[in-house]
């Protein structure tokens, strides 16, 4: 069994599909307005700008690297899969690009590690990380590519 078969996984909608697209060709990228007069970045992706209201959208690239904002350490009881790998990290990242978004999920020591590959004591609010993707679950044919973390030195 791989380090990630039996976790929960994301289900995309119609409005964040392309996130999850991008990702599993190793792009972060944040939906934005394409209107020229706001072009707000926003997540979680949306029809319409919370900003302006307009309902053109573009993808734009980021750069991956960001900040941990908040993070926790899950406690029993837990899901089976997520049990074997307590204690583990779950984190917010704030983005360099776009303090305001904040995307969700672990620090890993690699992009294929396990929750756990961490020393949860290396964790501290505002630490440097950046981002890792990592196919996600025993079928990675479902196109499902995890965004992750990995501290930066």
């Amino acid at each position: 069994m791989g380090v990630n078969d039996s976790l929960l996984l994301p289900v995309a909608d119609e409005d964040g599909a392309p996130f999850w697209e991008y990702a599993a060709r190793g792009e972060l990228r944040v939906q934005a307005c394409a209107s020229p007069a706001c072009g707000a970045l926003r997540f979680p992706p949306r029809p319409c700008c919370p900003h302006c209201g307009s309902f053109d959208s573009e993808w734009r690239a980021m750069s991956g690297r960001g900040r941990l904002w908040s993070y926790v350490i899950p406690h029993p009881p837990l899901l089976p899969a997520y049990a074997e790998q307590a204690p583990y990290n779950a984190v917010l990242v704030e983005l360099a690009e776009a303090p305001h978004i904040r995307l969700a999920g672990n620090v890993v020591a690699s992009a294929g590690a396990a929750l756990n590959s961490v020393d949860l004591g290396r964790l501290r609010i505002g630490a440097p990380v950046r981002a890792v993707f990592c196919p996600a679950g025993a079928d990675t044919d479902a196109g499902v590519t995890l965004v992750r973390w990995l501290l930066e030195r």
